[in-house]
């Protein structure tokens, strides 16, 4: 019995549980014969092995792409991932973009800090923008922190980038140039969240309370103490959080401007120090 697929097969197989059915076919493809998608494709391999039958089959039950992959594009960089650790999104870039055109025309920042780094993605993608930039990357989860500092080391980076346990910014006493922070915003029992992420990517870096605001209202206070002058802060919200988030900085003597991510949502709010 062959135990194989090709990749049609494999793509109708990952139809229900993906948006993206070859691509994630062609992505497994890839990784089962430890080569790129585009010299897969350009080499016309249209099936795969038992590896790939078996990553096809993982990825029908719900896994991750990027977990079994092990690794996600974000930005400029490439990131490892695996359980344990909240996956990149293309939509936390929209901060990056915030903070590249308030930084146009200038040196850039000098000191960046990333609250909730998770695997390091901000911090080491804003690093790879501004070669001259150090910074520190703070998060709860020993397991992120990991990834992050092996991320660090894979991109060269592990001697401008510092990683910390911590709770938000609490206990910081340096000011920073830029602040980066893609904190958990969903609200506890939301429907609409994609079930491969609520059964596998870790609850703490999803949820935040009834109204997915709990760790906005812990992590504003401590903004105006970190922010350097004529620094930048980002934040990613929710799509329907901007008014909520605004409201909450507003309190705080801030004036909030608007992001929107590729798709025209609202993904992100920005002060300045």
């Amino acid at each position: 019995m062959r135990s194989g697929l090709t990749l049609g097969e494999a793509a109708a197989r990952l139809e229900r549980v993906s948006d993206t059915p070859r691509l994630d076919a062609e992505l497994l493809l890839a990784h089962s014969l430890g080569v790129e998608r585009d010299r897969l494709l350009l080499d016309g391999v249209r099936d795969g092995g038992a590896d790939f039958a078996a990553l096809v089959e993982r990825r029908a039950g719900g896994e991750p792409l990027a977990y079994l992959t092990g690794s996600r594009h974000f930005w400029t960089v490439e990131i490892k991932v695996g359980p344990g650790v909240l996956i990149p999104r293309p939509d936390s870039e929209t901060l990056l973009d915030a903070a590249a055109a308030h930084f146009r025309g200038t040196a850039g920042p000098r000191r960046v800090l990333d609250l909730g780094t998770g695997p390091g993605s901000l911090l080491l993608a804003a690093l790879d923008e501004w070669p001259r930039a150090s910074g520190v990357g703070v998060d709860a989860s020993e397991v992120a922190l990991g990834y992050a500092r092996a991320n660090a080391e894979a991109l060269g980076m592990a001697d401008r980038a510092a990683f910390a346990i911590g709770d938000w910014g609490a206990g910081l006493v340096e000011r920073f140039d830029l602040i980066l922070c893609n904190p958990p915003y969903i609200a506890e029992g939301d429907a609409e969240v994609a079930r491969d992420v609520a059964a596998h990517e870790p609850h703490e870096a999803l949820y935040a309370g009834e109204s997915g605001l709990d760790d906005y209202r812990r992590i504003v206070p401590q903004l105006a103490g970190l922010l350097g002058e004529a620094g930048l802060a980002v934040l990613e919200i929710g799509h329907s959080q901007a008014e909520s988030v605004a409201k909450l900085l507003e309190a705080a003597g801030f004036s909030p401007v608007l992001h929107r991510d590729l798709a025209g949502r609202a993904r992100a709010l920005s002060i300045t120090g």
